[in-house]
């Protein structure tokens, strides 16, 4: 594993779904509420799509043993919601934008027992109380492009290794 697929590795498992790990989906093309989760912010983001960008706030590796090292991650969500409601309806995206961010939230977590986002890292959010959710201004956001956004960090480790 490198540091480098991190975001894409992230990315895969909250866009993969299986209805019999009891997780919900978040992909509109599996019945969610997100129309895109994607590593990385793109060149042009479609903000008119209710997206998720994967990105990292930080990377630390730090050694545990003598040869022993860990790389840890701080994940960061980027979270868009634009406001396609009849005028008036600003409060039900609101609500809406809180139920789909749920989701997310419980995707994060994952199933019971297991904290490695299907085997891609060693654990992920072990900490569920870590999992922050932080919401932008709507007076801004709405004012500034009709959208609504927040921003979800936790923290994930990689497998360790020698050196």
């Amino acid at each position: 594993m490198s540091t480098a697929d991190a975001p894409a590795r992230e990315a895969a498992w909250l866009a993969d779904y299986n209805p019999a790990d009891g997780l919900p989906a978040l992909l509109q093309a599996n019945g969610g509420p997100w129309q895109v989760v994607q590593a990385y912010w793109p060149r042009t983001p479609d903000r008119m799509g209710k997206s998720v960008f994967v990105m990292r706030h930080s990377i630390k590796n730090e050694r545990f043993a003598n040869v022993q090292k860990i790389s840890k991650y701080v994940f960061r969500l980027i979270c868009w919601w634009p406001m396609v409601s009849p005028t008036g309806a600003a409060e039900q995206s609101q609500g809406d934008f809180d139920t789909a961010l749920d989701l997310l939230v419980q995707r994060i977590v994952g199933p019971l027992m297991d904290k490695t986002h299907g085997g891609r890292f060693l654990s992920v959010a072990e900490d569920p109380s870590a999992i922050e959710i932080t919401y932008h201004d709507p007076v801004q956001t709405l004012a500034s492009g009709n959208f609504l956004a927040a921003e979800i960090t936790y923290t994930a480790d990689d497998p360790n290794y020698n050196a």
